[in-house]
Parts: structure tokens; C-alpha cells; sequence
């Protein structure tokens, strides 16, 4: 299915080991990657497979807002680099483009190891339940209401919370698809280590903590 108003904006980071299944996935369709300073095969692989490629300030934040302002679609997918959309992602996105363009929607989260499985559950839940979900499950949203919201602050973390909070639970909709997402982090951390440190980060998000001060505890 062709998404011919849609961009696909994906910041990336040293991300070849991953990036060329996320690229398979979107069919071909306009995409834009915004690199924030690789130094492996990050910007040749995505030239490779017909996106677009600028240079952005490191830190998401930053090169989200970057490859907003440049893309030329009409509606914005947010997506991250180690993220694979299930093969059914188009019908699901084109459900949401044909209405009203006040929504923004976002993928259910899986993740590439079954034994993490009920983190993604408790993710979905949060999402459902709260309007949070996170960048890893995509956020596809139109442009102008994107720009009416602010769109994404050069945050150094918790930009992903920050503009879904501004978009309100009501406004967010679970697209049908699904996002697969690398476990690679839980792996290397410990799923509740993890777990841990993230709820942390946000709770200290909500308190009123500064993303700047966060980042430094998160990393």
C-alpha cells in the first residue's frame, strides 16, 4: 500500500547492525533519516535503501525535531531505528490518515525475545491506560497538528513522554499493527534493573526533575 503523504522519520545513532530490517519493513516508502553523528555504516545503509539523509545535533530529541522540520509529508512517522513494523503497519496507518487530523496513533510494542514479553505487555497496558506510550512503538501523527503542539523539545530524555503527554490519552489511538522492538538493552542491563531505572526515570519525570538531571542518572 502506498503512503504517498506520509514520512517516515527515523534518527539513528551507529544503528547498521539494525537498521536494515527497520528499512525493510516501510516498503519502500519516504523516509527520512536523521543522523546524529555515526561513525560505522549508519548513513550509506540508509542511502542504500532510497531514504533521504540529514545531519542533526546528537540526542533524539534534537534530531526528531530536525526531521520534522524537514520532511515533506503531510503526516509524520516517528520511528526508531532497531523498531520492525509488522507487515500489516500501512492499513493500520492509513485508517488513522483518513480521518480527522486532531489523533495520533502508535504501535503495539513486542520485543525481538519472547522472554521479555511481559515487560511488552506491561507497556501496552501503560499506553492504553495512561497515553504514555514510548518512542519504541512509533507515533504517527499529522503535521500540523504536530506543529500545533510544539512538536519534539531538544530534550536530552523523556522527549518521547514529554510531546504524548501534550497530545493527551483521548487524542492517542493503538494502531493495529504491531512494533518489534531490539531487547538488546534488557539483555545487557537486566530486564529489572531496567525496568527499574526506567520507572524511576519517569516518576522523577512527573515529580518535575529536569530531563537534563535525569539523563545524567539514566546514563
Amino acid at each position: 500500500m502506498s503512503l504517498p503523504s506520509l514520512t517516515i522519520v527515523i534518527p539513528a545513532l551507529n544503528a547498521a547492525p539494525s537498521l536494515p530490517a527497520c528499512l525493510t519493513a516501510l516498503e519502500g516508502g519516504d523516509i527520512l533519516l536523521v543522523d546524529g553523528g555515526s561513525d560505522d555504516a549508519t548513513p550509506a545503509i540508509a542511502r542504500q535503501a532510497g531514504a533521504t539523509v540529514i545531519a542533526a545535533p546528537g540526542g533524539r530529541g534534537a534530531q526528531l525535531a530536525a526531521g520534522a522540520d524537514a520532511a515533506a509529508g503531510e503526516w509524520l512517522l516517528f520511528l526508531h531505528a532497531d523498531t520492525v513494523l509488522s507487515p500489516g503497519w500501512p492499513s493500520a496507518a492509513a485508517d488513522l490518515m483518513a480521518g480527522a487530523g486532531d489523533r495520533a496513533g502508535y504501535f503495539r510494542l513486542a520485543f525481538d525475545d519472547p522472554a521479555f514479553s511481559a515487560i511488552a505487555d506491561a507497556a501496552n497496558w501503560r499506553s492504553q491506560a495512561l497515553g504514555l506510550p514510548y518512542g519504541d512503538q512509533g507515533l504517527l501523527i499529522h503535521k500540523d497538528f504536530y506543529r500545533a503542539l510544539g512538536g519534539y523539545r531538544p530534550l536530552p530524555l523523556m522527549e518521547d513522554v514529554d510531546l504524548v503527554r501534550r497530545i493527551g490519552r483521548a487524542r492517542l489511538v493503538e494502531l493495529q499493527a504491531v512494533a518489534t522492538t531490539s531487547a538488546t538493552r534488557y539483555r545487557r542491563d537486566g530486564a529489572m534493573r531496567r525496568v527499574c531505572r526506567n520507572l524511576c526515570c519517569l516518576g522523577l519525570y512527573f515529580l518535575g526533575v529536569s530531563p537534563r538531571q535525569i539523563a545524567r542518572l539514566y546514563r
